[in-house]
């Protein structure tokens, strides 16, 4: 009991003397690392053509993380500013009353699978599969599935990645930003990887010629 005491004071000395700046500044780098909202955010930014301070403003608007990439996209195919989009979202509508009123249907949002995916994306996939396409536009999708497909769309087009990879992290609980995290380290480290080996073998046939 003593000696966890003793233990319990001297970790909150060591604590104080950590600078109130630093503190914050390990604080936010853990956080970050974590949860890869940061990296998200930018790439949703990068890949609608939006710079990074409009994606923080529409969520400081209190529009989730997972419903950035279904702004954009939507505003992009409507054609109007992202704040109309938002202001309709914050004002109760559905994402398909949004994409309706825009003459947006449910066929915008259509993505191929080889097989029922399952959840989340089943749903919406036997929507499409027990319909035909002319009769695609009929189709009312909840806004779970539309925020699932976008999302799922926006990632596999960004990351270059197939949509099974997508689907089988997003089965397994994973969150959008989470799975991006982890798709993008692995690519990045594809491409490191690929960038020694043929530096490598540059410097070899260099070697080879002297």
């Amino acid at each position: 009991m003593y000696r966890t005491v003793i233990t319990l004071i001297l970790a909150m000395f060591a604590i104080a003397l950590v600078s109130p700046r630093a503190q914050a500044e390990i604080s936010a780098g853990v956080t970050l690392d974590e949860d890869g909202i940061k990296s998200f955010r930018l790439a949703i930014g990068d890949h609608y053509g939006v710079p990074e301070k409009e994606v923080l403003v529409v969520h400081e608007r209190k529009i989730p993380d997972e419903e950035l990439p279904v702004v954009f996209f939507v505003a992009k195919q409507a054609g109007v500013a992202p704040s109309v989009i938002v202001q309709l979202r914050l004002g109760g509508k559905t994402w398909m009353e949004i994409s309706n009123r825009f003459g947006l249907t449910a066929e915008l949002f259509y993505i191929a699978f080889d097989k029922d995916p399952g959840p989340p994306y089943g749903k919406a996939w036997g929507h499409f599969k027990k319909n035909k396409r002319d009769q695609w536009k009929s189709i009312q999708l909840v806004d779970a599935d539309i925020i699932n497909l976008v999302n799922l769309k926006f990632m596999a087009e960004r990351l270059g990645c197939t949509p099974g990879e997508i689907v089988k992290l997003r089965a397994q609980g994973h969150n959008f930003a989470a799975i991006h995290k982890q798709i993008k380290a692995r690519k990045d480290k594809q491409k490191k990887s690929k960038a020694m080996a043929s530096n490598e073998k540059a410097g070899k046939a260099k070697h080879k010629k002297k």
